[in-house]
Parts: structure tokens; sequence; C-alpha cells
């Protein structure tokens, strides 16, 4: 697990995280439930991990729904601040841009 995405767990636990508007109308246009995606992130697979993203760190994860079904989702946390961890997007990944399994990229 990346130093990333620990600290993302750390204060998603502490309850200092939010939601992007973006992030609300991914998933609202894919059926994703917010209470999903925030209650599962301890199982969280890490996919990408961006340390130095210029908006600040963050992580691409595949998570699982209500139904037990892949969603990518970007989390990060603000460039130069410790708090909060932002749901940037959610969504379900693409099969004719993602492996069988949902964790590589086709190339």
């Amino acid at each position: 697990m990346s130093h990333t995405l620990r600290q993302i767990i750390k204060l998603i636990e502490g309850g200092e995280a939010r939601i992007s508007e973006h992030g609300y109308d991914e998933m609202a246009e894919e059926g994703i439930f917010a209470k999903d995606i925030v209650n599962g992130i301890r199982k969280a697979e890490l996919l990408e991990d961006y340390p130095n993203f210029p908006k600040g760190p963050c992580v691409l994860v595949m998570q699982k729904d209500q139904n037990d079904l892949p969603v990518h989702v970007v989390w990060g946390i603000p460039k130069g601040k410790l708090s909060p961890a932002v749901l940037v997007t959610a969504y379900r990944p693409d099969p004719a841009l993602w492996s069988d399994d949902s964790r590589r990229r086709k190339q």
C-alpha cells in the first residue's frame, strides 16, 4: 500500500473526506453509492499511485459496489494540505480500456 493511500484511509476513517462535484455527478450517472465507496475504502486495491501529481497526491484504486462489481475511484489530497481526502471521480471501468479483471489499462 502506498503512503498516499494510507493517508487517505486515515483521513476517511477520521471523518475528513469530501466528494467533489464531479465525483457526485459521475457516481450518480453510473449508479454508484457514496456510502459503498466511503465504507469500502479499507478494501481498496491500489492500481496507480501519483504522489507528485500537480494538484496534490492522488491514487487510482479499485473498489467494489454493493453488488460486488468493480468501481475505479480517484482519491486525492489537495496540494499543500494535510486534509481532506477528496473523492475526485468514480466510474465503472470500460472493458474496452481495461483488462478483464479491471486492474490494468489495455495497451
